[in-house]
């Protein structure tokens, strides 16, 4: 087997083609030490125990020795990876889907108790080829005949200690009697009690094992604060912070290479300085964008992990995980770009729900408890942006000739009769016209974020029509755009999201996020308005894309009335609360 130690790239590894080109846009550089010592012998077909906390990579570790060994002309299960948790189970099987993104007609489905069993049953019948699921669902289905393990070639069990904790332990056990005797064992945990001991003893042959020491890296210069994701869309979040942080320079970290353009753009469009970095980029170009940072004249980089390695910036005080890292490891990588020279530095988290147990991972490998933030109010912005004017006034005040200005204001005041203070308020107001010092409230139904620059917006909206006309009118507009409609077979109840549609549609068919239209999502299936221009190859290329586990069937929407589910639609981006 080859030593860990002389394994520093995923290209070190007999892994394929597709799954290594997934790699790499995914954003991984080198493997982590879990991934190292577990992947070979998966590969070579040995059982393996393996120990290592949340957040060190461990989903990887199994998952493409997996994905390298599937058979896709066989529409049967061949890998079985029980979880704890339902949370953990989707986790789970996305991260299997974004390392298969590459594999032609793969198919992975999650099941869990609390989702409707006709959808989980839908999708068995059509074939899958890995199965993630909680032991009591699984052994529902296998109970029932719906689910065979008779060709599973690979089992895993993640977690194995919190199986134990919560009671699952029995029914694991059951599951593996149930499985084929010549199966593949994955066994990973962060403890090793008697119990899970036992189990690796009675059904494990001969297992390797892989045991990752728990290290823990204080950052006593860096600030960190995790903002919760709620109902507020990110990019409106990301804009209050950056509203009320006093930073120098920041660093905001994606996952995706087109995340990095599409991100930086919207900052541009808010008014900052703000460029992209990414493999894609030349290398003269990356050159550039850092020289711009040093100099100055760029104050934001929105980054891949594998673009900002390497990147050495002293002014850089913030920090921001925009997306949040695949492992503790880049989470630790990142942070570490500011508190450089001595300086404080700053970093913060957007966690989602799902995605609180790689918190609860970071502040371990850390040993620092990471507290939560309270997104800037409107107050707090109005008086952020008083300060910065005052501040703005007083350096005029002291750095600039103004005895010519002096004097019309003077002029002015004699010949219309106006008070200098009057004058003064309504330069104020033209001075931050397109910025006001106290931003427009928000209305009570949505989370959006009016920085000032929507004026035009708000101008248009006051000629809107009254509110049962909107509402007559909603279906018409939605659908009446300059793309064309398509409709997509996965639905809400296969748990699907928008983000889940456009990111597998960005992905996949490269076509930037900004060109997908209305996306509306029904019980059985969605509707995602399209580019009307696009190439019959990129329409091609998406027969391909799975979501949530099954094909999508991308078919032109047939101009029929929707369905009864339309009174339950849902339009992206979802309202708060959805």
């Amino acid at each position: 087997m080859q030593s860990t130690e002389t394994i520093i790239s995923f290209s070190d590894l007999a892994l394929s083609a597709p799954l290594l080109q997934a790699i790499r846009e995914i954003g991984y550089e080198t493997p982590s030490p879990i991934q190292a010592a577990s992947i070979p012998p998966l590969l070579e077909g040995h059982d393996l125990v393996g120990q290592a906390q949340t957040g060190t990579g461990k989903t990887a570790a199994f998952a493409l020795p997996i994905l390298n060994n599937i058979d896709t002309s066989r529409r049967e299960p061949q890998a079985l990876v029980l979880t704890p948790t339902r949370e953990l189970a989707l986790q789970v099987a996305e991260a299997f889907q974004s390392y298969a993104r590459h594999l032609p007609d793969f198919h992975i489905l999650p099941i869990y108790g609390g989702q409707g069993m006709d959808t989980q049953l839908r999708q068995l019948r059509r074939g899958v080829h890995v199965i993630v699921g909680t032991p009591g669902r699984v052994m529902d289905h296998m109970r029932r005949h719906t689910l065979s393990l008779d060709g599973l070639t690979t089992l895993v069990l993640d977690e194995a200690d919190e199986m134990l904790k919560m009671g699952f332990i029995d029914d694991v056990e059951w599951i593996l009697e149930q499985s084929p005797p010549e199966r593949q064992i994955a066994l990973f945990s962060a403890t090793m009690p008697e119990a899970i001991r036992k189990v690796a003893k009675h059904h494990l042959r001969n297992p390797r094992e892989a045991k990752i020491e728990n290290k823990t890296v204080t950052v006593e210069a860096i600030s960190q604060r995790y903002w919760p994701v709620t109902g507020t869309n990110k990019l409106d979040a990301l804009t209050r912070i950056l509203e009320v942080e006093d930073f120098d320079a920041m660093l905001i970290f994606v996952r995706t290479k087109i995340a990095t353009e599409e991100l930086a753009e919207k900052l541009e469009a808010r008014g900052y300085s703000a460029g992209a970095l990414n493999g894609d980029m030349s290398q003269a170009l990356r050159e550039k964008n850092v020289e711009r940072l040093k100099k100055k004249t760029l104050d934001i980089v929105v980054a891949t992990d594998v673009a900002a390695r390497g990147l050495d910036v002293d002014r850089i005080s913030h920090v921001i995980n925009y997306d949040i890292p695949y492992d503790t490891e880049a989470y630790i990588h990142r942070i570490g770009r500011t508190g450089r020279a001595g300086r404080k530095g700053h970093a913060i988290l957007f966690v989602a729900p799902r995605e609180r147990r790689m918190l609860l991972a970071i502040e371990k490998a850390t040993r620092h408890r990471i507290r939560e933030m309270r997104l800037p109010t409107r107050e707090d912005i109005a008086e952020r942006r008083v300060e910065q004017f005052k501040e703005l006034v007083m350096n005029t005040l002291e750095s600039e000739e103004l005895s010519f200005y002096r004097e019309f204001v003077q002029k002015l005041g004699k010949e219309k009769n106006l008070a200098p203070l009057d004058i003064a308020s309504a330069l104020t107001f033209l001075a931050q016209k397109e910025r006001p010092l106290v931003p427009a409230e928000k209305s009570s139904h949505t989370e959006h974020f009016d920085d000032g620059r929507d004026a035009r917006k708000r101008a248009d909206r006051s000629e809107r029509p009254e509110r049962g006309a909107e509402k007559r009118e909603r279906f018409t507009r939605d659908f009446d755009d300059t793309g064309v409609l398509y409709r997509i077979e996965v639905g809400r109840n296969d748990g699907v999201a928008p983000k889940d549609i456009v990111g597998a549609i960005a992905n996949e068919a490269g076509i930037s996020g900004k060109s997908i239209g209305h996306i509306k999502i029904y019980d059985e299936f969605c509707t995602v308005s399209l580019p009307a221009d696009m190439p019959a190859q990129t329409l091609k290329r998406m027969e391909r894309i799975h979501i949530m586990g099954k094909p999508i069937n991308i078919t032109p929407w047939s101009g029929e009335p929707p369905p009864a589910s339309f009174s339950r639609k849902r339009t992206y981006p979802p309202k708060r609360g959805e």
